[in-house]
């Protein structure tokens, strides 16, 4: 016949087995998992204005990164964007070229932007601050994301896939990366609008 537990043993092993009922079968297992952005669900695009008539709406159409995520906790953070700048598109020719050259992204020299947050602050169930870094022209400054988590859960297309989409909005000043073309005179709004959706599998 087995020998009882020890009573400590016995206690930590209650305990855990509480908490496993608790939580239910399909929590029990949660901790932080790494996500990777699937590059074929990414979308960048952003919003700047044309000598106030309108705003011109871009994308980039290369664009992947990371990021760690506990769905149980709320806790997100190792977040990196990296978006190509060669991949600039306006549906413009023309415009698309003058937007490589170094009047505006100087994608020849620096054909990575990239946004990095160490972490982020919860707001609400499904909304989180993330507070970071955008890295641009060489130059690094400050860049909150407004991030959504839209839904969680295994793809109806790939099976085997568990994947979370999310919408995310930021803004920053061209200006503050010493891209200066077109904001004296008007003619092209120093305020750029991003706009980010994507989905992204859990490793």
């Amino acid at each position: 016949m087995t020998p009882p537990l020890p009573s400590p043993t016995r206690r930590a092993f209650g305990a855990g087995l509480l908490g496993w009922i608790a939580l239910g079968p399909g929590t029990a297992f949660a901790a932080p998992a790494r996500y990777e952005i699937d590059p074929e669900h990414i979308s960048v695009g952003f919003l700047v204005e044309h000598i106030g008539y309108a705003r011109v709406l871009g994308m980039f159409r290369a664009a992947r990164g990371s990021f760690r995520f506990d769905e149980a906790s709320g806790e997100l953070g190792e977040v990196r964007i990296e978006v190509d700048t060669r991949s600039v598109f306006s549906n413009h020719v023309k415009r698309d070229q003058h937007l490589q050259s170094a009047d505006f992204l100087n994608a020849a020299e620096f054909p990575r932007m990239v946004f990095t947050a160490v972490r982020a602050t919860r707001i609400a169930e499904r909304h989180f601050a993330i507070a970071g870094a955008l890295e641009l022209l060489g130059r690094s400054q400050p860049l909150v994301l407004q991030a959504t988590w839209n839904k969680s859960g295994l793809s109806p297309i790939a099976k085997s896939s568990y994947v979370m989409g999310v919408s995310a909005r930021g803004s920053f000043l061209r200006s503050a990366y010493g891209m200066n073309y077109g904001v004296g005179n008007g003619w092209v709004g120093d305020e750029v609008q991003l706009i980010i959706e994507f989905e992204a599998i859990r490793q």
